[in-house]
């Protein structure tokens, strides 16, 4: 092991080490009746209960959270505050139309702009800051995905926003190795992501809202508006019964719910995070605008640069597993972070010598179809939230605004977003299931390798992009 990976803190989260002591909230102990009952304390659950106590001060909200709030993807992610869709932005024009698509990537926009204003009202300091993103390409391929995502962008009448740029142009803005170009957008911003988590909950309650920590939700009961019955939680601690509405705003954690095991798979990301580094080191990578920086790896690349000088890196993470599994020790193997670590040292070989403190990862949801939904059937008072592939720190609010909306008539930010529809189509049964995930993971791989090592494709690369929810 190299000196620099000696201390490495393998499944530790930089964002919650960093946040320090948090002290959990209590557990529910009894049975309880609410207005609104939300499973779930991440971004989704959070920001629909913020939404909704923000427009309805007197209505009664409790969020049931198994572990403490933030303990998922939510307080693990990357800090993007991004402003791309789940979907990407041909395909989202191509499944419903340039109108629809050009108002989705607009509500993106305007929801970031929206989260910096509220930080700044509840007083919570998630080192929000507006840098943009830069897209880069290091292959040929790569660099004409770049070219045809801004043609979409173009005839959106997006353009504004967005800038393709030379190979030139773009390692003025950050030195990384083999670029052939990028593509720079304005909007987006990076974050601590705990610390949001945080401040949301504190907001949250100071509203009214009750939380209730270690409480896990061990059955769905939907309500019937017909006969006057409400929908219900049952918990560990007691049950919790909704006049109005449940929430289920899980995430990746839904597949664990008896009756949603197949609405959304998990799938795990991984992150390494650098030690602060110098300034000679900075003066030797740039990166001054502090973008988030993506690349149009299949197999994912995204990076932060955080308010203390870190690098963090994050990339696809472990094998899916059999029955949507979801271990945390699956995450903390040292074998999983190597090829990442090799990779962040290629695109900056300044990075050789520079130790890595932290490596974790997490589980975030995909939805069969690839396409979030927030959706409320009033009848049975059940409602949810959840889908956005990995994409979700920005789009969680304008979900959790959309389903305030629905709920508690909270004004739509864009009436009739895509996002706003039924739950898809189901995830295949296993072993189906784990056949085709695996087998997807293994040809982005592929596709990924074959594009670095000759520029060739795959026999089989349209089956697998074919198959791929996303």
């Amino acid at each position: 092991m190299s000196q620099s990976l000696r201390d490495t803190q393998y499944g530790t989260i930089f964002w919650k080490d960093s946040l320090g002591e948090v002290l959990p909230r209590a557990a529910l102990t009894g049975d309880e009746t609410v207005d609104v009952a939300i499973l779930g304390g991440g971004f989704s659950g959070l920001w629909t209960a913020y939404f909704l106590l923000r427009a309805n001060p007197g209505l009664s909200v409790a969020i049931i959270e198994k572990h403490t709030c933030g303990h998922g993807a939510s307080g693990r992610n990357g800090g993007w505050c991004s402003p791309r869709y789940p979907v990407l932005v041909d395909e989202l024009e191509r499944k419903f139309g340039a109108e629809a698509a050009r108002a989705t990537i607009l509500a993106q926009y305007a929801i970031i702009e929206d989260i910096g204003r509220i930080c700044e009202e509840e007083g919570i300091d998630a080192h929000f800051r507006q840098g943009g993103l830069l897209s880069v390409a290091r292959s040929a391929r790569q660099w004409a995905g770049l070219q045809a995502t801004f043609a979409t962008y173009d005839r959106l009448g997006l353009a504004h926003d967005v800038t393709l740029i030379d190979a030139a142009a773009t390692l003025a803005k950050v030195r990384i190795s083999k670029v052939l170009g990028g593509m720079s957008t304005v909007a987006g911003a990076s974050i601590h992501p705990a610390r949001l988590v945080s401040g949301l909950a504190r907001a949250v309650e100071a509203r009214g809202g009750r939380i209730y920590e270690g409480t896990a939700v061990t059955a769905v009961r939907p309500g019937n508006l017909s006969s006057g019955q409400a929908a219900m939680l049952e918990t560990s601690g007691g049950v919790v019964t909704a006049r109005r509405a449940v929430v289920m705003a899980g995430e990746a954690y839904l597949s664990t719910v008896p009756g949603w095991h197949r609405q959304i798979l998990p799938m795990s990301s991984v992150i390494v995070a650098t030690a602060p580094l110098d300034n000679a080191t900075w003066a030797a990578i740039g990166w001054d605008g502090y973008e988030g920086i993506s690349s149009g790896a299949y197999t994912k690349d995204y990076l932060t640069r955080t308010r203390d000088g870190r690098i963090l890196f994050g990339s696809r993470g472990a094998p899916y597993l059999f029955g949507s599994k979801m271990p945390e020790s699956a995450l903390a193997d040292p074998a999983l972070y190597g090829p990442i670590i090799k990779t962040l040292r290629e695109w900056f070989p300044v990075l050789t010598d520079v130790p890595i403190t932290h490596a974790w990862g997490g589980y975030l949801g995909v939805p069969r179809d690839g396409l979030p939904s927030v959706f409320f059937d009033k009848a049975r008072g059940l409602a949810n939230i959840y889908g956005y592939t990995g994409r979700g720190v920005a789009t969680t609010a304008l979900a959790g605004r959309a389903l305030a909306g629905l709920i508690g008539d909270v004004p739509a930010m864009v009436p009739d977003l895509p996002m706003i529809r039924a739950p898809g189509q189901l995830w295949e049964i296993e072993p189906a299931r784990w056949v085709g995930v695996r087998y997807i993971q293994n040809a982005f791989a592929r596709i990924d390798a074959a594009d670095f090592r000759d520029g060739s494709i795959p026999f089989d690369a349209g089956l697998a992009k074919t198959l791929a929810p996303i």
